[in-house]
């Protein structure tokens, strides 16, 4: 697991040669292709029957059969639903870079009003034009039902106008991070939807969308979608068909022939890179797993514990934990590096990397009123310092985490007991405050979201209400005003010193104590198709959700395209 659960770094030899000695030890896939007393050597080859010009791809699981469900507004919809409705801009999340899609150009006159241009191109695959009172209709359906208002437009929207091909959205208030959160926003047309009496229970089974695929077959097990000769980038798309299987075992996913997958997979390398000459996985950072102390609890509202706990840390030990070698260690700023290198305040040291250091641990834990005393660290009342470290039992690479940062605790004296609950009881712990330090993320490809999530008092609640934001609870009123002026800012520069700010902010004071950087877990195969995203050409987040393969799909290209 990830924040949402890395093609190979051959230079990084010395850490990719520990992992491998460890191999053996690891679980999931890996543990599945050893058999008693021997090892074996598992191949993965493309299934006959699939043509060159349709895509496998595991990108969907049914629970365990597929329900038939593509609204895209829907938690439990299928995957595919959001490939064939589309945003009106394409966001990158590793960098926040921004690629007209419906909308065609954008402008910010005031920091209040947003104008966008919907192309005059595009049609809905069932031949109607999409228009720009298709746009407005979506937001008023998603004002009306706010159930299904995903991105959150209308927490920011105050109004809409549309004239011609332009749609004007006049915010609440200066509100200049709002253009990213209304431009993911799914499109779906007036003359289908303005029909359907509650589209936040409606299952849309026959979908009709914008997007580069339309539905083919379906059935529980698995279903198909063909390509929309009408799509608008239909030169673009030389994918004729996807098959989405409803069953996906990690064992399935390296032998099965995919054409690309989405997982983490224990000994990447042994087991789908062996598997296939022709597979090739990127795992690109896209966010940051760290400690996430609560703030409600002592003494964890103390930073001179927060920097004791970061200095009695070695993030390279954890990253190789967790993540097999495959992640770096993660500086202390809330940035994803390299990914966002242009945003790093140079004047924080070692572009916020915090080192091990055990004596300066102690020191901070000395201001804190707590003493060594052989092997336990103890505060005034003689007891030792103990807290439960809480994560999600199943997510492998955060288990491994916790541990590993359990083991090096014990090194300063302090005792460190493993809370493991289901995913969903996971969940509901942070969102209640009902922990004293969890396992968490913080980052992202847009700073200003990031920061806000992170640090923003408007998400806080006392211990035992509900939060989806700032779990750990942190106010700092410094923060509250730097976050309220980069959100009412479109210079580019006070952007920057702001974010310069924040930074500093997150460095000094902690509110989570980062650790590693979690990936995206992009698995190719290019015997088929190529022009995956790579480290080299990092166009797209590897993920095969949301909305990032419509932009991946216009640039896969069929590897015997010539010869077709």
């Amino acid at each position: 697991m990830s924040l949402t659960s890395p093609t190979a770094r051959p230079e990084r030899t010395p850490r990719r040669r520990a992992r491998r000695a460890l191999s053996a030890l690891a679980v999931g896939a890996a543990a599945m292709l050893v058999a008693t007393g021997c090892s074996i050597q598992v191949t993965s080859q493309p299934d006959p029957t699939i043509p060159d010009d349709t895509m496998l791809i595991n990108a969907d699981r049914g629970n365990p059969l597929f329900d038939r469900n593509f609204n895209p507004y829907l938690t439990n919809t299928r995957t595919a639903s959001r490939w064939m409705y589309e945003p009106l801009i394409m966001i990158n999340p590793l960098d926040n870079e921004q690629t007209p899609w419906l909308a065609t150009e954008w402008s910010l006159p005031d920091a209040d009003t947003i104008e966008m241009t919907i192309r005059d191109d595009a049609e809905w695959s069932d031949g109607e034009p999409l228009t720009a009172d298709d746009v407005a209709f979506t937001f008023e359906m998603l004002e009306e039902f706010p159930a299904i208002d995903i991105k959150g437009a209308w927490q920011h929207i105050e109004s809409i106008e549309v004239e011609g091909d332009t749609i004007t959205f006049e915010l609440l208030t200066d509100d200049v991070p709002a253009l990213t959160i209304i431009g993911a926003t799914y499109i779906v047309p007036e003359h289908i939807w303005s029909d359907v009496e509650d589209p936040s229970t409606w299952r849309n089974e026959d979908p009709i969308g914008s997007g580069p695929f339309t539905l083919g077959n379906y059935n529980q097990q698995q279903y198909s979608m063909d390509k929309n000769e009408d799509y608008w980038q239909a030169d673009s798309i030389e994918i004729q068909h996807l098959i989405l299987p409803a069953t996906n075992t990690q064992l399935d996913t390296v032998t099965r022939g995919y054409d690309w997958a989405y997982s983490f997979i224990s000994d990447v390398e042994g087991t789908w890179g062996a598997a296939s000459d022709s597979n090739r996985f990127w795992f690109p950072p896209i966010g940051i797993i760290g400690l996430m102390p609560n703030h409600e609890v002592a003494p964890f509202d103390d930073v001179h514990v927060r920097r004791g706990i970061s200095l009695a840390l070695e993030r390279g030990a954890i990253a190789d934990s967790a993540s097999e070698g495959y992640m770096e260690p993660a500086g202390q700023t809330g940035l994803i590096l390299p990914n966002q290198e242009d945003q790093l305040d140079p004047s924080i040291p070692d572009g916020g990397m915090i080192e091990q250091d055990t004596d300066a641990a102690l020191a901070e834990f000395e201001q804190a009123g707590y003493t060594l005393e052989g092997d336990r660290l103890v505060g005034a009342d003689g007891e030792q310092f103990s807290f439960s470290l809480t994560s999600a039992n199943g997510y492998s690479d955060w288990t491994r985490a916790a541990q590993e940062v359990q083991r090096q605790l014990r090194g300063v004296g302090i005792e460190v007991k493993l809370s493991l609950p289901q995913p969903a009881g996971y969940q509901q712990a942070i969102s209640n405050g009902d922990f004293e330090v969890a396992l968490g993320g913080m980052g992202g490809g847009y700073v200003y979201q990031a920061y806000n999530s992170l640090l923003s008092s408007e998400f806080y609640v006392p211990v035992g209400e509900t939060t989806a934001n700032n779990f750990a609870r942190y106010r700092n009123p410094e923060a509250d005003e730097l976050l309220a002026e980069l959100k009412a800012t479109p210079d580019p520069e006070r952007q920057l010193e702001l974010s310069h700010a924040l930074q500093n902010i997150v460095y000094d004071d902690l509110p989570v104590i980062g650790m590693y950087y979690g990936g995206s877990w992009g698995l190719f195969n290019d015997a088929k198709f190529t022009g995956w995203p790579s480290e080299e050409d990092p166009y797209m987040a590897p993920q095969n959700y949301d909305s990032a393969p419509l932009m991946i799909f216009t640039r896969l290209k069929l590897a015997n395209g010539d010869d077709q």
